[in-house]
């Protein structure tokens, strides 16, 4: 649990207009505002202008809920009454402004990984982690919740200066008007910078693999060393999972951060307006294909394929957007669709080896 705020605001959290225009007026005059901090399986940690509150919903919120996406997040802002100094009741949920979600893993529903981030730091790590590739997953994930990605590119003592700048100005090839921070917790290097754009009442949350240092980046901006934090393991070069829950901070500032448990995998689901955004030039190049419903993968008269013969669109990224428009089709169909769609990618693999074995 954060520690607690001798004088704090509710405006410090995070709490505009939006969510003040959003209480409806035949709510109870008894309720009142506070915000999800930290969640413990259907134990909610809340925070206002008064103190902490652990609070669990209402018998009525859980039996209205028809998914997961019904149940209150990090980040919510909910509507309590509050019982003594320690523990509330959570009644209802405000519209949320904006929602970081993903397909949760083996379930065919989606996940809310947070709810109303103004942005996200999208962390990768310069010794084992970096992959423009990952940047593009990451960004649909965070534009489809109408949330603007920046990117972070931490443990920069790692390599030297000259290989730093080389990989800036490739990310700069790739993406348009997107902020770089360069950052490292063992030089400092960045962290001022990075602490210097995080505004009074705005909320950030940190992405990436575990291992890469969103914990320590945290503490770092903190001034405190209230997460844990751990290394890639060298055995298996993967991030230990340090981080087990997703909790909100406040810095001295005024700026809320979000730490999030490093994701090894994040499924797209209902990304279209995401991928459409990161991938813009695909969306206005297929306004000039021969046919409406071009798939951009075989048909004649594609001017998206065009423009990867011609090298105006870089391979490597149409080939990432074919795959992002694939995973995020597949994960937004229902069960009944989806095992449909098993069976033909099953038929589409064994043709494909008969292919290739007939032109080998």
């Amino acid at each position: 649990m954060n520690e607690k705020i001798d004088k704090f605001k509710l405006e410090d959290l995070g709490y505009s207009d939006f969510f003040k225009n959003s209480k409806a007026s035949e709510i109870d005059a008894s309720f009142v505002p506070a915000r999800i901090i930290a969640e413990h399986k259907e134990l909610y940690i809340l925070r206002n202008e008064v103190s902490e509150f652990s609070a669990k919903i209402t018998g009525k919120m859980m039996f209205t809920a028809s998914s997961r996406e019904d149940y209150p997040a990090v980040g919510d802002w909910v509507l309590i009454t509050v019982l003594d100094d320690e523990k509330a009741v959570i009644h209802e949920i405000l519209p949320r402004k904006t929602v970081l979600k993903r397909k949760s893993i083996a379930k065919m529903d989606a996940q809310i990984i947070a709810a109303n981030i103004d942005l996200a730091f999208i962390i990768q790590a310069l010794d084992r982690d970096y992959n423009l590739n990952r940047f593009e997953r990451y960004f649909a994930l965070a534009q489809s919740g109408k949330i603007k990605p920046a990117i972070v590119l931490n443990k920069t003592d790692l390599i030297d200066e000259e290989e730093l700048a080389s990989k800036i100005s490739e990310i700069k090839e790739r993406f348009n008007d997107i902020d770089i921070y360069a950052t490292s917790t063992l030089t400092g290097q960045g962290l001022s910078v990075l602490k210097q754009d995080i505004n009074r009442g705005l909320t950030y949350c940190f992405l990436g693999s575990s291992g890469v240092g969103k914990s320590s980046i945290i503490n770092m901006l903190l001034g405190k060393e209230l997460l844990k934090t751990g290394e890639i393991s060298s055995h298996t070069s993967k991030g230990k999972h340090v981080t087990t829950h997703r909790e909100l901070f406040v810095l001295d500032s005024g700026g809320v951060v979000i730490d999030n448990p490093g994701m090894r995998e994040v499924g797209l689901v209902d990304s279209d307006t995401g991928i459409k955004n990161v991938f813009c030039e695909f969306d206005e190049l297929s306004r000039s294909c021969r046919f409406i419903d071009c798939t951009h993968e075989h048909e004649p008269g594609c001017a998206v394929l065009d423009a990867v013969r011609s090298g105006e669109i870089d391979e490597q990224k149409y080939e990432n957007y074919m795959r992002l428009v694939r995973e995020n089709e597949f994960n937004t169909m229902n069960k009944i669709e989806k095992r449909q769609k098993d069976k033909k990618f099953g038929k589409f693999i064994k043709q494909a080896k008969k292919d290739i074995r007939k032109y080998k």
